[in-house]
């Protein structure tokens, strides 16, 4: 669904609503980049126009159901109620980040790595902080297989072509360094041998097989200790911002899972997005409002940002 919004001022605001199952922030980017060429009157030659072959790729088994997937899929998520901010990283915040973040283990940690680690950290803080008890925190963080794969599939790909890699951290491993080499290892797992499994027609088995661990293994340290859980999209490094329909470059792209206190399945969760400039880093942040109360008084966390209630 797609809605235009247009203000007495001369601005225009595009919104635009995608189901996953069509499409993931890379392939809704490459539609966005060929309907602004369109609209710009480009040659043909200049477009690039979705492609649909990843079923043929990825081949589905209908022996599991729609249902049984999405429920392995979404088993961390929790529904509720939710406070969502807006959080911007400039690049001199995210330097320092990277300078602190630096270890033998990760020489050169990115900005999403480090800015990704942080937020982690700040909000396992802000859950413990909240709850009186000492918690581990498991996160995701959506990885693009497009670029895993040998050779790497066309960004053009239409389908939600991620994997949510995941890392666990203990209330005692609270700490940057530490947090960005266990973000950096669980990243590095999904290799080229990892997407080449997950093709063909045993590729949907080994699918499930692993959602079904990752699901049991969540499930387990729930059930045994309490467990906190984040999950953390990028859309960093997709282009947004040169996305032009006539009028020029987009003044501000934002990513909204959700707005004011909603209801939401997506609770917990954190969307990266690059700002203007392109060094910074916008975080959108949606937690249920005591964690996000106890988020906005960390000193840590306000030293080096802007935080925008929404």
């Amino acid at each position: 669904m797609i809605k235009v919004t247009t203000f007495a001022c001369g601005g225009i605001a595009i919104g635009v609503l995608v189901s996953h199952t069509i499409a993931d922030g890379i392939s809704l980017s490459v539609f966005h980049k060929g309907w602004a060429a369109t609209a710009r009157n480009k040659a043909c030659e200049d477009v690039v126009c979705p492609n649909f072959d990843a079923s043929s790729i990825f081949i589905q088994n209908g022996a599991y159901s729609r249902e049984a997937v999405m429920t392995a899929l979404s088993k961390p998520c929790k529904s509720g109620r939710c406070i969502v901010r807006r959080i911007v990283f400039d690049a001199s915040a995210i330097a320092s980040l990277k300078t602190k973040a630096t270890s033998s283990s990760v020489q050169n940690p990115t900005r999403v790595e480090v800015v990704s680690a942080f937020l982690w950290k700040c909000t396992m803080t802000a859950f413990n902080g909240t709850s009186g008890v000492q918690r581990p925190t498991f996160i995701t963080h959506a990885v693009n297989l497009r670029r895993r794969a040998d050779p790497p599939f066309m960004e053009s790909s239409m389908g939600n072509i991620t994997w949510g890699t995941g890392a666990l951290c203990t209330a005692e491993e609270i700490d940057l360094v530490c947090m960005v080499s266990k973000l950096r290892e669980a990243i590095t797992k999904v290799n080229v041998d990892f997407v080449k499994n997950l093709q063909g027609n045993g590729g949907f088995f080994k699918l499930w097989e692993l959602l079904k661990a990752r699901t049991g293994a969540v499930s387990s340290m729930a059930f045994s200790c309490g467990m906190d859980y984040i999950g953390f999209t990028s859309w960093c490094n997709f282009g947004a911002y040169d996305i032009d329909f006539g009028w020029g470059k987009p003044t501000w792209v934002s990513h909204v899972g959700a707005t004011g206190d909603s209801e939401t399945v997506f609770r917990s969760r954190i969307y990266l997005m690059d700002t203007r400039s392109g060094d910074g880093i916008e975080a959108w942040v949606l937690l249920e409002k005591d964690d996000m109360t106890m988020l906005a008084q960390d000193q840590k966390l306000l030293n080096c940002l802007r935080f925008f209630g929404s």
